[in-house]
């Protein structure tokens, strides 16, 4: 039992180190050096885990992005009944999160999206599945609201989840063009006007 925690545990650390990574430069950029360093392990170790860099790569979409978003999303989904609110509050959050990042380098899902998925068709598929699941979070949530008279019931949830999850990958993307994450509190604060607009007639919070 406790070899197979550790051997778990090691799993984790190399699957961390990777997705720092992809983050800092990028699946392209990642060298696997760099994880044996962060790691103290042996080449030979990491590759029990993953033969290969590809491998590696597609771990990190499939458990760790995936995850994030899962856990993220759904999480805050969870804290307020009006899912209209929750997303403002996801994005206020997001926005004083990176305010003061001397270095902002946006959306891990939309970096991977920008390098890899047009070149590699096991990429396009692990990163397409986690932003569907990201999707369709927004959507069932906005179907609910439409039931228990929050969200208004003229509009289409999955039409406005595609427009307000990828305006948040566009926003991510901007900020980091520009590297002003300060930009994230106005374009997101637009973003949250609009929201505004799906309330049920009455209906503020």
């Amino acid at each position: 039992m406790a070899t197979e925690r550790n051997a778990e545990q090691t799993r984790t650390r190399i699957l961390e180190a990777a997705r720092e990574e992809i983050f800092q430069n990028g699946y392209q950029g990642m060298r696997i050096d760099a994880i044996l360093q962060k790691t103290k392990l042996a080449k030979g170790a990491l590759y029990h885990y993953f033969p290969n860099k590809l491998a590696l790569g597609y771990a990190v979409v499939d458990e760790v992005l995936m995850g994030h978003f899962q856990t993220v999303w759904e999480d805050f989904f969870q804290q307020h009944k009006n899912p209209l609110t929750t997303l403002q509050q996801m994005f206020v959050y997001k926005a004083e999160s990176f305010q003061n990042a001397a270095c902002f380098n946006g959306c891990p899902l939309n970096n991977l999206n920008q390098e890899m998925a047009a070149i590699d068709d096991g990429f396009h598929q692990r990163l397409e599945k986690v932003f569907e699941n990201a999707h369709m979070t927004i959507v069932r949530a906005l179907e609910k609201g439409q039931v228990d008279g929050l969200v208004r019931k003229d509009i289409d949830p999955v039409r406005i989840s595609m427009f307000i999850f990828s305006s948040y990958q566009g926003i991510m993307g901007a900020a980091k063009c520009m590297q002003a994450p300060e930009l994230l509190s106005d374009l997101f604060g637009t973003l949250n006007d609009y929201i505004d607009t799906l309330r049920a007639s009455g209906k503020t919070h």
